[in-house]
């Protein structure tokens, strides 16, 4: 492990935000209104007071997110290539031992996210960890080591694009959270209901 005592300075945030957003009819989900902000300002404070910096990963609209003041990012692999392209691309430049992950259509953060799943992967002495609620395995909630880079790379050359086939195979931890608590806001119905 890089670090055998959690310290937030040696995370670095990542918002995922550079898909197509086809369940949304092609809407950039980051930018879409929820409770009176973007969808991805909500990530963005979530995780802020979690970690020493934050990046988001973006492909579209960039000047709208680069106004958050936090770098922007896009994928180097062409045709939105899924999101381990965003987290590939935040790896390659990010600062600390730790990526802290989350994408924007899942805005209601828990504050103590990036502590839960670092005990997870000292606990289990894995390379990452990802949050699991009362519903399912969130592969998108983790919390990865920066060396992963030279095998996620490997793999995205490969033509891999499944997130979880990738966890799987490097070993990842898994935290859990009570309930349901992690609402993802991934096509127009459940933005609607979580709105009203």
């Amino acid at each position: 492990m890089p670090e055998s005592c959690f310290c937030r300075e040696q995370i670095t945030g990542l918002i995922l935000a550079g898909g197509q957003g086809r369940r949304m009819g092609g809407a950039d989900k980051g930018l879409l209104d929820w409770r009176g902000q973007p969808l991805i300002a909500h990530g963005l404070t979530a995780l802020a007071s979690q970690v020493g910096g934050m990046l988001i990963s973006a492909n579209r609209h960039l000047e709208r997110y680069q106004a958050f003041g936090w770098p922007v990012i896009s994928d180097e692999l062409p045709d939105f290539a899924g999101p381990l392209a965003g987290i590939a691309s935040a790896l390659a430049v990010c600062p600390t031992p730790y990526l802290l992950i989350a994408p924007c259509d899942v805005p209601d953060l828990p504050g103590d996210l990036a502590w839960r799943l670092w005990q997870a992967m000292q606990r289990e002495n894995l390379p990452m960890a990802m949050a699991r609620d009362a519903e399912r395995s969130q592969p998108l909630l983790a919390l990865w080591q920066t060396h992963l880079l030279p095998a996620l790379s490997a793999y995205l050359h490969s033509g891999g694009r499944r997130v979880l086939a990738f966890q799987t195979a490097q070993g990842c931890a898994l935290a859990d959270f009570p309930e349901r608590i992690f609402a993802n806001f991934n096509a127009p119905p459940a933005l609607r209901a979580a709105t009203d």
